[in-house]
């Protein structure tokens, strides 16, 4: 027999309605991706591509829009030249800190020897570049090391936990991802020191890889709020300090965001190794300097947040679960703890690995969060239900939000208020948003 509390009437629930929402995001998205590619290449150092030249093309784990046809154009250009293309992953520790994990990562985008026509050539094994003036070795793949030229293959965004000029973008893949594990647990060791700012190491490390393997050029991809790919430059590597920056800017005021800036509970459909470095953006959620709070001038400010899932791609690394309150037990279930840990003490954040307070159900976990409310707050609770931090054009939010939502112009209101709806095992019976 159902319990009175697990009746979902409107009267009944002690959980707020839901309405599903729009957010209308300025949208950017490249007509002819390979077009695109030929056009920057044509202005870029990959012209200089000699016949018989072996080209390694750096591409990492991110879940990248269009990776796949990025790739294989990429591919197209250096082989329209004569050279020998060669695809080697650049994923620091992702993927096991494995050879064959890393590979796999890459054939789960599409990204095989088959798919693309040229071979896919995953080592961990490193050469020693250089060691810098406060003592820290540079390691960079073996299999780029060895070829005549690298072309770096890398998204431009925010970084979940780095700042300043430098985040997430081509620098970070010639530094970590193709430093490959031991490089990438070297530079995460003394990030702390350096206050998480690339740009206090990344002149003199650049400059030294710069000298000893020819970096030839780097595409750079900016993506739009609706994961469009909405912007791509081939970059000449000389270049990469000076546009980097621009380019991340660029890319913060394409990227998504929630439509109100607090809230008491935010709903996470899934995260994931593709979807954010973190498993969710911090950017997005508001949790880039401390896993469990905004900083002070920090926006948006979320009390508390629920993960229901890890995606498949992200093939068990639970990495960003720590962020969260609480977790559904099919989510932790899901984690692979041997990947999960190597990627979090490799990057230095092993508090995004520790494991929420765990329920059985959707509905388990709202009522925790609701026996913390007062019972006369318990109306005007703001919660957010989103699927990740990357899609984020369609969200629910609590019936609490309605006025204000009315009021905006980028909010397109999809439906009434209405109560939540669950299965007979108390998890959600349907989702209020696409």
């Amino acid at each position: 027999m159902r319990s009175e509390k697990a009746v979902n009437t409107e009267n009944q629930s002690p959980y707020p309605e839901f309405f599903p929402v729009r957010q209308n995001f300025e949208q950017h998205a490249l007509a002819d991706i390979p077009a695109a590619i030929n056009a920057t290449v044509q202005q870029s150092p990959m012209v200089q591509i000699q016949a018989g030249q072996r080209v390694a093309i750096a591409v990492g784990s991110r879940g990248i829009a269009n990776l796949k046809a990025i790739v294989a154009s990429v591919v197209q250009q250096v082989s329209d030249r004569g050279g020998q293309p060669v695809i080697v992953p650049a994923m620091g520790s992702h993927g096991g800190a494995t050879a064959d994990g890393q590979a796999a990562v890459l054939a789960s985008y599409g990204i095989t020897a088959d798919q693309m026509g040229c071979p896919v050539e995953a080592s961990m094994e490193t050469v020693l570049i250089g060691t810098t003036s406060d003592g820290l070795d540079v390691h960079f793949d073996r299999v780029a090391s060895e070829a005549d030229h690298v072309v770096v293959v890398n998204r431009i965004k925010p970084h979940t936990r780095l700042a300043g000029r430098y985040e997430s973008g081509l620098i970070k893949m010639l530094m970590i991802g193709l430093g490959k594990h031991r490089g990438a647990y070297l530079y995460h060791q003394v990030f702390p020191e350096y206050d998480h700012r690339l740009e206090l190491l990344a002149p003199e490390i650049v400059s030294m890889i710069l000298e000893s393997v020819s970096i030839i050029a780097g595409i750079a991809i900016v993506e739009d709020a609706y994961e469009n790919t909405s912007h791509i430059e081939a970059v000449a590597s000389a270049d990469f300090l000076s546009r980097e920056p621009e380019l991340l800017e660029l890319a913060r005021s394409r990227m998504p965001r929630l439509p109100f800036d607090h809230a008491d509970l935010l709903i996470v459909d899934q995260i994931g190794k593709e979807i954010s470095g973190c498993g969710m953006d911090t950017n997005v959620i508001g949790r880039k300097t401390n896993d469990r709070s905004a900083a002070p001038d920090e926006l948006p400010k979320i009390r508390q947040i629920y993960v229901r899932s890890l995606t498949e791609k992200t093939a068990g690394n639970g990495c960003g679960v720590g962020i969260a309150e609480y977790g559904h037990r099919k989510m932790v279930n899901a984690i692979n703890e041997e990947v999960t840990r190597i990627n979090c003490v490799t990057s230095a954040h092993v508090t995004a690995g520790a494991i929420p307070i765990t329920f059985d159900s959707d509905r388990e976990v709202l009522d925790a969060v609701v026996s913390q409310t007062p019972a006369d707050r318990r109306s005007e609770l703001n919660w957010l239900w989103i699927r990740d931090t990357l899609q984020l054009s369609e969200i629910a939010c609590s019936r609490s939000y309605w006025e204000a939502a009315s009021e905006r112009s980028d909010l397109e209101l999809l439906a009434e208020p209405a109560p939540l709806r669950f299965d007979s095992s108390g998890d959600f019976a349907s989702r209020l948003f696409s």
